[in-house]
Protein backbone atom coordinates (compact mmCIF):
# COMPACT_ATOMS: atom_id res chain seq x y z
CA UNK A 1 0.00 0.00 0.00
CA UNK A 2 1.25 3.43 -0.70
CA UNK A 3 1.31 6.09 1.76
CA UNK A 4 -1.57 7.96 2.33
CA UNK A 5 -1.23 12.49 2.22
CA UNK A 6 -2.49 13.75 5.43
CA UNK A 7 -4.64 17.33 5.52
CA UNK A 8 -6.82 18.84 7.95
CA UNK A 9 -9.67 17.54 6.18
CA UNK A 10 -8.33 14.12 6.50
CA UNK A 11 -6.13 13.42 9.47
CA UNK A 12 -9.06 12.80 11.82
CA UNK A 13 -11.28 10.42 10.04
CA UNK A 14 -8.36 8.79 9.00
CA UNK A 15 -7.14 8.59 12.39
CA UNK A 16 -10.57 7.43 13.90
CA UNK A 17 -11.43 4.45 10.94
CA UNK A 18 -8.18 2.71 10.94
CA UNK A 19 -6.64 0.30 13.72
CA UNK A 20 -3.15 1.63 12.98
CA UNK A 21 -1.86 4.71 11.73
CA UNK A 22 1.87 6.07 11.39
CA UNK A 23 2.20 9.80 10.74
CA UNK A 24 5.18 11.19 9.04
CA UNK A 25 5.77 14.76 9.40
CA UNK A 26 7.77 15.55 7.47
CA UNK A 27 9.10 18.55 4.29
CA UNK A 28 10.90 18.93 1.11
CA UNK A 29 13.55 20.47 1.87
CA UNK A 30 14.47 18.40 5.07
CA UNK A 31 17.74 15.90 4.50
CA UNK A 32 17.18 13.64 7.30
CA UNK A 33 13.20 13.60 5.97
CA UNK A 34 14.33 12.48 2.29
CA UNK A 35 16.49 10.22 3.85
CA UNK A 36 13.75 8.78 6.13
CA UNK A 37 11.27 8.64 3.17
CA UNK A 38 12.19 5.51 1.40
CA UNK A 39 12.12 3.54 4.49
CA UNK A 40 8.89 4.65 5.44
CA UNK A 41 7.28 4.24 1.97
CA UNK A 42 9.41 0.23 1.90
CA UNK A 43 7.14 -0.38 5.21
CA UNK A 44 4.00 0.70 3.82
CA UNK A 45 4.31 -1.66 0.87
CA UNK A 46 5.62 -4.39 3.09
CA UNK A 47 2.88 -3.62 6.28
CA UNK A 48 -0.84 -3.24 4.44
CA UNK A 49 -2.08 -3.83 7.39
CA UNK A 50 -1.02 -0.29 8.50
CA UNK A 51 -2.11 3.23 7.39
CA UNK A 52 0.90 5.18 6.38
CA UNK A 53 0.55 8.98 6.36
CA UNK A 54 2.50 11.58 5.23
CA UNK A 55 2.28 15.74 6.60
CA UNK A 56 4.11 18.15 4.37
CA UNK A 57 4.49 20.57 7.06
CA UNK A 58 5.05 22.98 4.53
CA UNK A 59 1.81 22.67 2.88
CA UNK A 60 0.01 21.96 6.26
CA UNK A 61 1.64 24.07 8.85
CA UNK A 62 -1.63 24.60 10.83
CA UNK A 63 -2.13 20.53 10.84
CA UNK A 64 1.72 20.39 12.22
CA UNK A 65 1.30 23.16 14.72
CA UNK A 66 -1.87 21.52 15.73
CA UNK A 67 0.03 18.51 16.93
CA UNK A 68 3.16 20.19 18.35
CA UNK A 69 5.77 19.47 15.73
CA UNK A 70 8.53 21.52 16.64
CA UNK A 71 11.06 19.28 14.92
CA UNK A 72 11.62 16.93 11.69
CA UNK A 73 10.80 14.65 10.84
CA UNK A 74 8.56 13.60 13.81
CA UNK A 75 6.51 10.26 13.72
CA UNK A 76 3.49 9.22 15.24
CA UNK A 77 1.78 6.50 15.92
CA UNK A 78 -1.68 5.65 16.85
CA UNK A 79 -3.47 2.69 17.53
CA UNK A 80 -7.50 2.47 17.97
CA UNK A 81 -7.30 6.32 18.13
CA UNK A 82 -4.85 6.49 20.56
CA UNK A 83 -1.29 8.08 20.31
CA UNK A 84 1.20 5.17 21.20
CA UNK A 85 4.24 6.64 19.57
CA UNK A 86 5.69 10.44 19.39
CA UNK A 87 8.94 10.76 18.22
CA UNK A 88 11.36 13.42 16.50
CA UNK A 89 14.21 12.26 13.87
CA UNK A 90 14.79 9.43 11.29
CA UNK A 91 14.58 6.00 12.18
CA UNK A 92 17.22 3.76 10.11
CA UNK A 93 14.82 0.26 8.43
CA UNK A 94 15.29 -2.20 11.25
CA UNK A 95 14.40 0.00 14.28
CA UNK A 96 11.63 1.19 12.58
CA UNK A 97 10.43 -2.42 11.84
CA UNK A 98 11.01 -2.95 15.52
CA UNK A 99 8.62 -0.08 16.39
CA UNK A 100 5.83 -1.33 14.20
CA UNK A 101 6.04 -5.24 15.64
CA UNK A 102 5.91 -3.43 18.97
CA UNK A 103 2.76 -1.49 18.07
CA UNK A 104 1.10 -4.26 16.40
CA UNK A 105 1.17 -5.96 19.68
CA UNK A 106 0.32 -3.69 22.24
CA UNK A 107 -2.55 -5.25 24.27
CA UNK A 108 -4.83 -2.31 23.45
CA UNK A 109 -7.36 -3.42 26.43
CA UNK A 110 -4.23 -2.32 28.65
CA UNK A 111 -3.39 0.75 26.79
CA UNK A 112 -7.46 2.16 26.88
CA UNK A 113 -7.70 1.54 31.05
CA UNK A 114 -4.22 3.51 31.25
CA UNK A 115 -5.64 6.32 29.18
CA UNK A 116 -9.20 6.21 31.14
CA UNK A 117 -7.16 6.42 34.10
CA UNK A 118 -5.19 8.95 33.41
CA UNK A 119 -8.03 10.85 32.17
CA UNK A 120 -10.21 10.05 35.90
CA UNK A 121 -7.27 11.71 37.76
CA UNK A 122 -7.55 15.03 38.59
CA UNK A 123 -4.25 17.20 37.50
CA UNK A 124 -1.79 18.45 40.12
CA UNK A 125 -2.19 21.91 40.61
CA UNK A 126 -6.06 22.16 40.42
Amino acid sequence: MATTELTLDNIEDTIRDNDIVVVDFWAEWCGPCRMFGPVFEAASQDNTDIIFGKVDTEAQQQLAGSFGITSIPTLMAFREGVLVFNQPGAMPAPQFSQLLEAIKGLDMKEVHAKVAQAQAEPSAGN
